[in-house]
C-alpha cells in the first residue's frame, strides 16, 4: 500500500529549476560542440574503404561536418567508423578498440557488410557489428554512395545534438585491491 508521500507530486524548488535550466544550457552547448568536432577512427577492412576515401576527398569534403581528421589511435577518437566486413576473428579486436575509446563515443556501421554481414552469409563472418558493439547509425549500400555517408553523418550529428550531455561524469573511481600487490 502506497503512502501519501508516494502519491503526492513533488514540488520543485527555485534552486532545482535554476540547476535544471543551467544543465539544459550546458547540455545544449556541449551537444553543439560535440556534433561539430567529431574525431573519427576508421576501422577499414574491405572494399568500402574506397568510398570512405572518396568521402574524405575534396569533392565531398567531410570537413564541412567537422569530421575531417582521422585519428589512428582509438584513445583520441570519439567516432568509430566500421567500414567493411568483420569476421569472427576480428570481432574481439573491434570490441577492444571500442572499449579503448573515451566517452562519449559513437559508432557508424558503414555499408551493408558492417550493418548485416551483406552477402557473406557464412560461419566466419559477423552478421552485423551490433552483435559486438552498440551502433548509432547504419549506412546501407554495397558500397554506400558518398551522399549516403554524408546523410548518415548528419543523422549522427542530430542524434548527438539531441542527447543529454554532462560536464562531469561522477562515476565511482575503481580502487585497487588491498594487500598482496606490494612490491619490494
Amino acid at each position: 500500500m502506497a503512502s501519501d508521500l508516494d502519491t503526492t507530486p513533488v514540488i520543485a524548488t527555485r534552486r532545482e529549476e535554476a540547476t535544471g535550466f543551467f544543465q539544459r544550457m550546458v547540455s545544449k552547448g556541449l551537444g553543439w560542440a560535440r556534433k561539430n568536432s567529431l574525431w573519427q577512427y576508421p576501422y577499414v577492412t574491405a572494399c568500402c574503404g574506397m568510398e570512405y576515401m572518396s568521402v574524405s576527398s575534396a569533392r565531398y569534403d567531410i570537413a564541412r561536418f567537422g569530421a575531417e581528421v582521422p585519428r589512428f589511435s582509438p584513445r583520441q577518437a570519439d567516432l568509430l567508423l566500421v567500414v567493411g566486413t568483420i569476421n569472427c576473428k576480428q570481432a574481439p579486436i573491434l570490441k577492444r578498440v571500442y572499449e579503448q575509446m573515451s566517452e562519449p563515443k559513437w559508432v557508424i556501421a558503414f555499408g551493408v557488410c558492417a550493418s548485416s554481414g551483406g552477402f557473406y552469409d557464412n560461419y566466419a563472418t559477423m552478421q552485423g557489428i551490433d552483435r559486438v558493439i552498440p551502433v548509432d547509425v547504419y549506412i546501407p549500400g554495397c558500397p554506400p554512395r558518398p551522399e549516403q555517408v554524408l546523410d548518415g553523418l548528419m543523422l549522427l550529428q542530430r542524434k548527438i545534438q539531441d542527447q543529454q550531455h554532462k560536464l562531469i561524469d561522477r562515476a565511482q573511481v575503481p580502487t585497487l585491491a588491498q594487500g598482496g600487490g606490494e612490491r619490494r
